[in-house]
């Protein structure tokens, strides 16, 4: 087995310090965009967005995310990973600028789109990194520093976001990267050794396609299907059929292929493939939540966006106290029983947003978020590092290309479902006011809740704006309690993947190399 580089231990700290700045800033501003949203969707301080525009402006980041993981995994092999995580910070750092000062969604969504080419070549880079530079528990500390932070990163976002959208115009979430980025660029070239694999994977242009093509016509029917309020329409439930049938085309192609950039067999592991789909479950449903959770808080509510990010500033130290809470629990008390439970709450403190409404008290709004974060603190960490922990060091980057390329799809999916149910049920709700309305004004007011709003206020028709409210909490509702049923699959698949395992008899062949869940 390949071994780790011995490097002094301030060295060690001081890398870690970086990989972590760069895990932070790009699950910080996937958050970010989410409470922009709202002034995205305004035609004047914004760019007056419709849902499906939004949702590809996430999607657009989160595909390009996922499905190009892999293959920066093997160039980083090639090429040497600081090489590559230098590179992909700078591809999201000039991506950001553009995306700030977009002058439509469509431009948005392209720069978006490059930002996610940016991401896909850092995070492969970063835990390949991190897999050669420590070792034993050392290791598993430092995996479980970096998904904290990932959760750090999805829980700050809103409050950053407030502060300076309260303060200057939308375009300022994206600058912000920027003295982060320069930062970690800096501590890339000057600290982090060019670590590279002995035997480079190659490189996989037909998965990369049948990727590529799967995901993007998936989501497409998936946004498309919000945009009908149907399933029915040809240019749904076909995009979605052709992107399940290359997705599988996919899987076939890299379980024939000798060295496959996404490699299928290591989900097949009974704990790395059951705790990768617990966590992807468990990304869709954060996702989804995140997308409806904005439009609540800053929409319906009319909270300012610095009010927004207050009220949501309890998940954000509920997911930093939960990070090294759950390390040491999973001590005391063994993997299993811990992010299971913690799973399992997270999912029903998701469904508790089906009792929310136009007047709930901002005090229990907290407790809600403040418990959903601290239980997805105390999962991802600890679950990341066993999974990571089940692999030997040759397979390092292999396994996080896999891990963190379900996590993206399971983003993907989240808010392409969540969006997409979102307004199916809002449309069909809302049209029972919208008789006698004329026609510009009900055309509006099908799109979304915030088009809704505007559209009342230009017509003095505050009769329209209470109903479009009331319609987007019922979709609200329908959609937490999908969200909760998620994560609470996901909680189920955890808790069969952790599973004592058996005294063996011989090897079972996707166990080989697991540990038993304590």
């Amino acid at each position: 087995m390949t071994t780790p580089t011995t490097l002094p231990g301030s060295r060690q700290r001081l890398t870690l310090a970086v990989l972590l700045l760069s895990s932070l800033l790009i699950w910080l501003d996937n958050t970010i965009l989410t409470t922009t949203f709202e002034t995205l969707a305004d035609p004047v301080r914004g760019l007056g967005a419709d849902p499906a525009q939004l949702q590809w402006a996430t999607g657009s980041y989160t595909l390009v995310f996922a499905t190009l993981m892999f293959t920066a995994g093997a160039l980083g092999d090639r090429f040497g990973h600081r090489n590559v995580l230098a590179t992909g910070m700078a591809v999201f750092a000039g991506a950001s600028v553009w995306a700030a000062y977009a002058g439509d969604a469509a431009q948005l969504i392209g720069a978006r789109a490059m930002m996610g080419v940016g991401s896909s070549l850092i995070m492969p880079a970063a835990m390949a990194v991190l897999m050669w530079t420590f070792s034993g528990a050392a290791r598993e500390t430092a995996i479980g520093f970096s998904s904290a932070s990932a959760g750090v990163g999805i829980a700050a976002g809103p409050l950053l976001a407030g502060v300076l959208l309260d303060h200057f115009w939308w375009g300022s979430v994206f600058l912000v990267n920027i003295p982060v980025a320069v930062v970690a660029l800096a501590g890339i070239v000057t600290l982090v050794p060019n670590f590279r694999s002995p035997a480079p994977r190659p490189l996989d242009p037909a998965g990369l396609l049948l990727s590529v093509c799967g995901l993007a016509s998936l989501a497409y029917g998936l946004i498309r299907a919000g945009q009908e309020a149907s399933w029915g329409p040809a240019d749904v439930w076909g995009p979605i059929t052709a992107g399940l049938i290359l997705l599988t085309a996919f899987v076939l192609v890299e379980l024939r292929a000798r060295q496959p950039g996404f490699d299928p067999r290591l989900l097949a592991r009974r704990v790395f493939g059951g705790g990768n789909a617990a966590l992807g479950m468990l990304l869709f449903a954060m996702t989804a939540a995140g997308f409806y959770g904005a439009f609540y808080l800053q929409g319906a509510r009319g909270f300012s966006p610095l009010e927004a990010g207050l009220a949501f500033s309890p998940a954000v130290l509920g997911t930093i106290a939960g990070a090294p809470l759950g390390v040491r629990l999973v001590r005391r008390r063994s993997l299993r029983p811990v992010t299971v439970t913690a799973l399992t709450t997270a999912g029903l403190a998701m469904g508790t947003s089906a009792l929310f409404g136009l007047h709930t008290p901002l005090v229990l709004n907290g407790i809600v978020y403040l418990v959903q974060g601290l239980s997805i603190g105390m999962v991802i960490g600890p679950v990341t590092a066993a999974l990571m922990s089940t692999l030997p060091l040759e397979r390092a980057g292999a396994g996080s290309a896999v891990t963190n390329t379900v996590r993206q799809t399971g983003s993907l999916l989240g808010i392409a479902v969540g969006g997409t149910v979102m307004s199916i049920v809002y449309r069909r709700t809302v049209e029972a006011s919208l008789h006698g309305e004329s026609g510009p004004v009900r055309d509006r007011a099908r799109i979304s809740a915030e088009q809704a709003r505007h559209a009342a206020a230009a017509a003095h028709r505050p009769a329209l704006a209470r109903a479009a409210d009331d319609a987007f909490v019922h979709a609200m509702h329908i959609t937490a309690v999908c969200t909760m049923v998620i994560a609470l699959i996901g909680a189920a698949l955890l808790f069969a993947a952790l599973r004592p395992a058996r005294e063996p008899t011989g090897p079972a062949p996707g166990d080989a190399l697991e540990p038993a869940a304590r």
